[in-house]
């Protein structure tokens, strides 16, 4: 199977984004894609999701990563059918092969809860170093499960700075600060930010008292390593029941 097949298996044509949209994505970096999650799949996702967060204890996120003031999950892929909208829907798929030239598979598919009086994080990009405009290794999508406002943590973009041939600790003193062209990435809980992985970018102080959670489904190229190697995670239950096409986005 080729990477067009199964996205146009998956649903994904050239007119699945607007092309406004596409100029927007290339230009800033970034995209909001509004109600992609209804309320009742966000009430069924945040259930199971705290169901996990009861079992894993302190061992959740540990497949990928723990973060001091963050409730973290990883290998969602494997953890119940609910996830795969994360990397299966179409107008996702869309915006994540229009930043990678429609070359990418599934990286990792993770959960992030900033919690009460925590979540900041310097601005970074996901990748080792800088890259040339238009030579983009990876892509995320940020699932909101809960509003993204001014105080609860929401993520913070540099608009443009994915083209910029340097990343924040090239021209930073302290990432952490706040940069004057950064913008507040603000929507409502059901939205899917699409973002270029090198757009500088981080999460910001959690001043609530309600932890503020997201899911990343987070791609790649498909000559680069997965952060978590679906090959070597995935379960019999989870192939099987899986199309040819999600399989192929997850490269098993």
């Amino acid at each position: 199977m080729q990477t067009k097949d199964a996205l146009l298996e998956l649903g994904v044509t050239d007119q699945t984004l607007t092309q406004a949209e596409k100029d927007q994505l290339d230009r800033d970096g970034f995209l909001p894609l509004y109600n992609i999650l209804s309320s009742s799949q966000i009430t069924a996702l945040t259930a199971r999701l705290d169901e996990l967060i009861a079992i894993e204890g302190q061992d959740a996120g540990k497949e990928v990563h723990q973060e001091a003031g963050t409730t973290r999950l990883s290998d969602l892929v494997n953890k119940d059918p609910l996830f795969e909208v994360c990397f299966t829907h179409p107008r996702v798929l869309a915006a994540i092969s229009h930043v990678l030239g429609g070359n990418l598979k599934l990286s990792s598919l993770n959960f992030r809860a900033a919690l009460p009086g925590s979540g900041l994080q310097g601005l970074h990009a996901d990748w080792g170093g800088a890259v040339a405009p238009n030579d983009y290794y990876v892509c995320n999508s940020i699932w909101l499960l809960d509003d993204f406002t001014e105080s609860n943590g929401a993520t913070r973009i540099v608009p443009g700075s994915q083209n910029s041939g340097k990343v924040p600790r090239d021209v930073m003193s302290n990432p952490s600060d706040a940069h004057p062209d950064q913008i507040l990435v603000t929507a409502p809980a059901g939205t899917v930010v699409i973002f270029n992985s090198h757009t500088w970018h981080g999460g910001t102080l959690n001043t609530t008292d309600k932890p503020r959670r997201a899911m990343h489904s987070y791609f790649t190229r498909r000559d680069q390593t997965q952060q978590l190697d679906q090959k070597a995670y995935i379960q019999p239950e989870t192939y099987e029941r899986l199309s040819v096409a999600a399989r192929y986005i997850l490269d098993v």
